[in-house]
């Protein structure tokens, strides 16, 4: 009996000593930090610190029969070797059954404002794709342009630097990582194309399952919180595609990428905004398309706006959020050689709903979703959303 007590007692000593504080779960935009960042700052004078993020959601198209869903389970790990070096990892269980590695890299603080950076990492380009926990956003699905523009989850394996500049309030990320996968052979003397008109670059992310490597890609983002209540962002993505050894000769195997994106958000009382532009421009998609016989586009764009009031007196610690969120994104944005625009890639949600903050770490949402395209005679279903968040 006395060494159950004691196992339970030291179980309880670890749980309580290896959370990430929960007051650092902020919506000051300014103060607002991601789960990695979490994990790095919270856990000073302790080896393990642990922690996760999870959202169970409910789609209902019009017409159609809804889904109920385990979206995603995050758990989150980090160990401190000492004051300098730290390592991190997220494992994600997708819809209960899918298994991946979302983050593992070990950051080592080399100076005050210098921390250097490798492994797998999520590329700093956008909102969504560094602050994707379910507290931290709007809307019970992620934004339209973070799936089909930017796109979420983005992580490839890289080294680089980061840091911040409190006397200038500037924020710094810079990265050499592995880049999309274009093309590889089919086996049977032809070539399969993984980047694609409907969804951009989405299926050409390698998520460091034995990736190809073929020329490195450079990202880079600043940050400038210095006015109250305000957080710019200003993002670069540069490089080429990467293609398998027996492809990546023949013409069209890789594409040229350049990617820029700016992003804001603003706090101020009961009121919060945010929104961001994203555009890519791809080459020898003409090319590329000859050589898989896909619709790639040449150009990618994508944008929103959003406004949100908290219907609940400032002095509560719940918050109750009404929003809007007004989104377009094409990509199809341009297209190259005899490729014609397909109107049914010009896409635009409205989002309308409710987030309803019960305590820092829990979130229940709904909220309605118009949905159209340019395509005459379009058919996009709208759809009604619930969902549950939560992270700690």
């Amino acid at each position: 009996m006395k060494n159950k007590l004691t196992l339970l007692l030291l179980t309880i000593t670890f749980i309580g000593f290896a959370q990430t504080r929960q007051d650092s779960i902020q919506l000051d935009p300014q103060k607002q930090i991601n789960a990695a960042q979490r994990i790095l700052s919270g856990n000073s004078g302790k080896a393990v610190t642990v922690g996760a993020y999870g959202e169970m959601l409910y789609n209902q198209p019009e017409g159609d029969n809804g889904e109920l869903d385990v979206q995603r389970l995050v758990l989150l790990f980090g160990y401190r070797f000492n004051d300098q070096i730290q390592f991190v990892t997220e494992v994600e269980f997708e819809h209960v059954e899918e298994v991946f590695i979302e983050q593992a890299f070990v950051n080592y603080n080399v100076a005050d404002n210098v921390n250097l950076r490798g492994g797998l990492m999520l590329v700093p380009m956008g909102l969504i794709n560094e602050f994707h926990e379910p507290t931290t956003f709007n809307g019970t699905e992620r934004p339209a342009v973070d799936n089909a523009i930017v796109p979420t989850t983005w992580r490839e394996l890289g080294i680089g630097v980061n840091g911040r500049f409190d006397n200038i309030s500037l924020g710094y990320q810079a990265y050499i990582f592995n880049g999309f996968k274009s093309t590889e052979s089919d086996g049977e003397g032809g070539v399969n194309g993984f980047l694609k008109g409907s969804n951009g670059l989405r299926s050409g992310r390698q998520k460091a399952i034995q990736s190809t490597v073929d020329s490195p890609t450079f990202s880079a983002k600043l940050d400038y919180y210095g006015l109250p209540g305000l957080r710019l962002g200003l993002s670069g993505y540069f490089g080429q595609t990467q293609a398998e050894d027996d492809v990546e000769d023949l013409d069209g195997a890789n594409v040229g990428i350049s990617m820029v994106g700016f992003d804001a958000r603003y706090a101020y009382q009961r009121f919060t905004a945010r929104g961001q532009f994203i555009y890519a421009s791809l080459s020898d998609t003409d090319d590329y398309n000859s050589l898989t016989g896909r619709d790639l586009g040449s150009a990618l764009m994508g944008w929103y706006v959003e406004g949100a009031f908290n219907l609940l007196p400032m002095m509560n610690k719940q918050k109750l959020f009404a929003f809007a969120r007004y989104e377009q994104y094409d990509t199809h944005a341009s297209t190259a050689g005899s490729l014609q625009r397909n109107d049914a890639y010009n896409r635009t949600d409205i989002t309308t709903g409710l987030s309803y903050h019960i305590t820092p770490g829990v979130v229940l949402k709904g909220d309605y979703q118009l949905r159209d395209n340019a395509l005459s005679g379009g058919d996009v279903k709208n759809r009604l959303n619930f969902g549950i968040g939560v992270w700690f």
